[in-house]
C-alpha cells in the first residue's frame, strides 16, 4: 500500500486535534504529523443487508426499554440525515447515549453523587428512513461536574455516533439544546470554531412536540462539507 508523505485535512473547519482548554486532548492529540493511508474495499464496504438483523431491532424508546418508565422531562428529538448538497442519506444507523435527568451515566466510572435511574440505560438505537429521517423518545439530560477545571459542568447534551454503509464513515457528535447558560463556558463546544458552534445546538419545534405528553427538538446531520455538522472533538 502506498502512503502519502504528508496528510492535509479536507474538514479545516472541524475541532482540532489538540484544544488546550479541553485538557483530555492533550493526552490523545497526534505528537506527530499525519499520515494520508488510501482506503481500500474493506474500509470503503460494509455490511450488507437489513441492519436489524445485524443489530437488534431499533431501540427508538429509551424512556421504557429497560422495564419501566424513566424519571425526567420527556422529549422527542427527530431530524434528518443529509449530504452536502441537501440530498437524504437513509438507511443509516444513529446511535444515542446520554446521562440520565440527574446527569449520571449508568457507567462504573461515574460516581458523582446524582442518582441512578433504575429504568433508564442511557444508549439507544434508529435508522434513518429512505428520505434520511429520524426519531426518538428520551429524557432531557442534566449536567453534570467533569473535573476538566475549577467549578467545571457539562451543558445538557446527547451523544450521537452515525454509521454509514461502512464502518470507517462512524461520525460521532453532540446534541445541546438552546437556551443553555453552560454551553458559553463549555471548552469542548469552544474547541468548535465560532461561527460552527449553532449547528450543535438542536432547536425547540412546537410541531414535533406532542400535547400534553412531550417537547419536541429538531436536530438535522450534514455529513460533509461547508455545512457539515461539527465532530466530537
Amino acid at each position: 500500500m502506498t502512503v502519502a508523505a504528508g496528510y492535509a485535512r479536507e474538514d479545516a473547519g472541524q475541532p482540532p486535534a489538540l484544544f488546550p482548554d479541553y485538557r483530555s486532548t492533550a493526552l490523545r492529540a497526534p505528537l506527530r504529523p499525519l499520515i494520508r493511508i488510501p482506503h481500500t474495499v474493506t474500509e470503503t464496504t460494509g455490511p450488507s443487508g437489513s441492519w436489524d438483523r445485524l443489530m437488534g431491532p431499533p431501540a427508538a424508546d429509551l424512556t421504557s426499554h429497560a422495564g419501566g418508565v424513566a424519571q425526567g422531562q420527556r422529549i422527542i428529538v427527530s431530524g434528518r440525515v443529509i449530504d452536502q448538497d441537501g440530498r437524504p442519506v437513509g438507511n443509516t444507523v444513529v446511535e444515542i447515549w446520554q446521562a440520565n435527568a440527574a446527569g449520571r451515566y449508568r457507567h462504573d466510572k461515574d460516581q458523582w453523587d446524582a442518582p441512578l435511574d433504575p429504568n433508564f440505560t442511557g444508549a439507544g438505537r434508529v435508522v434513518t428512513d429512505g428520505e434520511g429521517r429520524y426519531r426518538y423518545v428520551t429524557v432531557r439530560p442534566g449536567a453534570y461536574p467533569w473535573k476538566n477545571h475549577a467549578n467545571a459542568w457539562r451543558p445538557a447534551h446527547i451523544h450521537l455516533s452515525l454509521l454509514g454503509p461502512a464502518f470507517a464513515s462512524r461520525l460521532v457528535t453532540q446534541m445541546y439544546f438552546p437556551d443553555d447558560p453552560l454551553i458559553a463556558l463549555d471548552p469542548i463546544v469552544h474547541a468548535v470554531p465560532a461561527p460552527l458552534r449553532s449547528r450543535l445546538v438542536a432547536r425547540f419545534d412546537i410541531e414535533t412536540t406532542r400535547p400534553e405528553w412531550a417537547l419536541g427538538y429538531v436536530f438535522d446531520v450534514v455529513l460533509r462539507g461547508r455545512d457539515a455538522t461539527p465532530l466530537d472533538p
